[in-house]
């Protein structure tokens, strides 16, 4: 059993305050010559954000059998080589310890084969008691560049591949968007089904086809049309029933790049959108489900940023995050702390200000600010695994508060998660100038019928996800939410963090 590498990855270039032009380089550990950098401290057994030895994560593919998640990924290696991507897994029963597997299904050595590069895909136990794993294979210098593979196994680590059940695109869908293939059972059909992401007049699709014996398939029609009133591409689609109902995810690949899921009584629809049909923000992509028939969860990645720096934009693969879902009366979704992960960080901290505005109070863990302008409290650096609670009280709904990360001279974070109540949002500032710079992240939440903001905040190796009144979750890239201080803050808005705490 190998030890899931956590990856504290420094440097950061960081612009300063609302209304400061200077710029700072920050490094949080030494750099090496190459992105093999990655590779660092490991955290005994656990680790709430995993990459794999073999690379950063990219797509996902979870797949439950016998009491473990496989969770099959696209290994992003940025090694340069011809080709890459190729199936890594890690194998875990409760999303806080795992086993890396390293790569089990390569891409080809040949630049001639269709699977130079490999894709999304997903694994099934079939009749046969088998493993049956269906993946893309991709080659850019092929017409079409992509197609749908499979490979069988007995053990789910030692794969064969079998090119000749590779399968095309008809006539009725793209050549060139053929990809992320889904495959599941259905008793009341007595076959197979596999659902593709493609495309169909000009619009993104996911397309379904069956099979009695998962070599053979025929086309049976368009699944699920984009109904978002986008042209988007719908990657990286799952279906399962769960609990009396059919849930079905996707990814939209522009412009918002979010996971969404719908809800139907039965596996071919009709699915309808939930009234919140998103479980986060762009911060986590290519979110699939998968479930052990008792609990939920969606399985995704949060990306690394361009030359591993805060400021800059997200790219693509990188840390795997993994939601519980909590099925509510009317078959609606929402993400939740995992609570294996909340028994893991059970070590409470003493928390106590080490920097504060003078307008701002505190008391028995609470913080208070009065809505005087920029308001901060702040507490010394983390380094490490944590998690941070409290519960926000007395807010003006139509006011600007949140958390801030890696302060400047002026108290201020280069980092910042806003609830912003004027405009019904939860923001993502990867730089300190909030009222002017756009939010590189968002999800609409509107905050003006809310008493209070229940705040559970997960931060370990660059990552820091929060979920708010079990209702939403909000993951973002912060490099420098490690070794670096934090606080909580106010822009001329009364609020009140109640019954701050923090656990490593």
């Amino acid at each position: 059993m190998k030890k899931i590498k956590t990856f504290i990855i420094a440097g950061i270039v960081a612009t300063c305050l609302l209304g400061c032009g200077t710029e700072e380089v920050a490094n949080a550990a030494e750099e090496s010559a190459s992105d093999e950098r990655y590779l660092g401290e490991s955290i005994e057994d656990h680790v709430l954000f995993p990459t794999s030895s073999e690379g950063l994560i990219g797509d996902t593919m979870p797949f439950y059998d016998d009491g473990n998640f496989n969770v099959f990924f696209l290994a992003d290696q940025r090694d340069g080589k011809q080709g890459y991507h190729p199936w890594g897994l890690l194998r875990t029963t409760d999303f806080t310890s795992y086993e890396d597997k390293g790569v089990v299904i390569n891409y080809a050595d040949d630049v001639e084969a269709q699977d130079i590069a490999l894709g999304t895909g997903s694994v099934i136990k079939g009749n046969d008691g088998k493993y049956h794993a269906f993946y893309t294979g991709h080659n850019d210098m092929f017409e079409p560049k992509e197609a749908v593979m499979h490979a069988v196994s007995t053990d789910l680590e030692n794969w064969e591949k079998i090119p000749e059940d590779t399968l095309y695109a008809n006539e009725n869908y793209s050549q060139n968007d053929f990809r992320d293939p889904y495959v599941f059972y259905t008793d009341s059909e007595n076959c197979y089904s596999m659902l593709v992401a493609t495309r169909k007049d000009n619009i993104g699709v996911i397309a379904r086809y069956t099979s009695t014996d998962l070599k053979s398939w025929e086309d049976a029609g368009v699944f699920f049309e984009n109904d978002m009133g986008t042209d988007s591409n719908l990657e990286c689609p799952s279906v399962l029933s769960y609990k009396g109902k059919w849930y079905l995810s996707f990814s939209d690949q522009w412009p918002n790049r979010l996971v969404h899921y719908r809800i139907a009584d039965n596996f071919d629809g009709p699915f309808t959108i939930p009234e919140r049909d998103i479980f986060d923000c762009n911060g986590f992509y290519a979110g699939r489900m998968e479930t052990d028939g008792e609990k939920l969860y969606i399985v995704g990645w949060n990306g690394t940023k361009k030359s591993h720096t805060d400021s800059e934009d997200y790219d693509w693969g990188g840390n795997m995050v993994t939601h519980l879902l909590m099925q509510h009366e009317d078959g609606t979704l929402s993400p939740v702390l995992n609570p294996e992960v909340e028994a893991l960080l059970s070590n409470e901290l003493e928390i106590q200000p080490v920097k504060m505005a003078e307008s701002g109070e505190f008391e028995d863990g609470s913080i208070s600010f009065a809505g005087d302008k920029y308001e901060m409290a702040g507490f010394k650096e983390l380094s490490g695994s944590y998690l941070f609670k409290t519960t926000i009280r007395d807010f003006d709904k139509d006011g600007m508060f949140g958390f801030c990360f890696n302060t400047n001279e002026e108290s201020v974070g280069r980092l910042n998660i806003v609830f912003d109540g004027a405009n019904d949002r939860i923001d993502f500032y990867n730089g300190s100038n909030i009222m002017e710079r756009t939010a590189q992240s968002y999800v609409p939440y509107d905050i003006s019928d809310k008493d209070e903001l229940d705040v559970e905040m997960l931060i370990a190796d660059g990552v820091v996800s929060m979920y708010v009144n079990d209702e939403i979750a909000f993951t973002a890239r912060m490099y420098l939410s490690q070794a670096s201080d934090f606080g909580v803050f106010g822009v001329g808005s009364k609020v009140r963090f109640e019954d701050i705490k923090i656990f490593k």
